[in-house]
């Protein structure tokens, strides 16, 4: 485990594996622990880098506002530090937009691009639906039990729980997340306002250059596959996939087809 200080953030990242160098950054609610099933399906042939957003986990918030741009200066600062100046960078819903403002700041930087179940526009992330708000209601309030259900419905398709023990797979996340199901870690609320507020859509056509892969999930109900590809469109040559009978968490549920096409996209690219 290591930490960087940035401006307003100490920011605590982990760095396994080897090979080509790949930053993965993680989405609203989770620790850097929840590439996990990434990390152990790829560094035999990657180095991953992995870390907390600041204000949760290991990381911590100094002084100012959070912002997608602070979070993807933590991120560059991480691999400033470790003298990585050449990667490939994935992110994951929230993670994905701070993704593509890495890129947007350091274009020369990135090798390629992994844009996995996320946004054109921020906002797509907090609109407010019936299903969301009832499923956002009953993930809050009643029994711990019924809140760790209703959270893993929201991440995971119909199809895939009814053949799962829910108990023993929200005790599975919540290694992987950082913190028990039923709760909420307080900085939620700050990154989804600051994902809200984000949107640099008329600037991604600069990324051009990069190699971009933009994944979506027949069953995301957060991401839905209509962001992947608006998201797609306005990046000049990415590869739009969609992956079917999976959910918002797809990179834990469909583990191996994910780390497959992530070395795929990334060994394509020449050094």
């Amino acid at each position: 485990m290591g930490h960087v200080q940035t401006a307003g953030a100490r920011v605590a990242y982990q760095k396994q594996g080897q090979g080509p160098a790949v930053l993965l950054i993680q989405g609203v609610g989770l620790i850097g622990n929840g590439w996990l099933p990434q990390v152990q399906g790829l560094a035999d042939r990657f180095t991953l880098i992995t870390f907390d957003n600041r204000g949760i986990g290991g990381s911590k918030i100094t002084s100012g506002e959070l912002t997608i741009e602070t979070m993807a200066t933590d991120a560059l600062a991480i691999m400033d530090q470790e003298q990585i100046e050449s990667f490939h960078v994935v992110g994951h819903s929230m993670g994905g937009v701070i993704a593509q403002q890495v890129a947007l700041s350091a274009p020369d930087r990135i090798r390629s691009l992994s844009l996995l179940c996320t946004f054109a526009r921020g906002k797509q992330a907090t609109r407010l639906t019936l299903p969301i708000l009832w499923l956002g209601l009953r993930s809050r309030i009643g029994s711990r039990a019924a809140r760790r259900n209703a959270f893993l419905e929201i991440i995971m398709p119909s199809n895939y729980l009814r053949t799962s023990d829910k108990g023993q797979l929200a005790e599975e996340l919540a290694q992987l997340f950082g913190h028990d199901l039923a709760d909420q870690p307080p900085i939620v609320m700050k990154q989804l306002r600051a994902l809200s507020r984000y949107d640099r859509r008329t600037d991604l056509a600069g990324l051009k250059s990069i190699p971009t892969l933009v994944l979506s999930a027949t069953e995301d109900k957060i991401a839905l596959p209509e962001h992947g590809r608006e998201l797609a469109a306005c990046i000049p040559g990415a590869r739009f996939v969609e992956i079917s009978d999976a959910g918002h968490g797809v990179p834990i549920q469909l583990a191996s087809e994910v780390n497959a096409l992530l070395a795929d996209h990334c060994l394509r690219v020449k050094i």
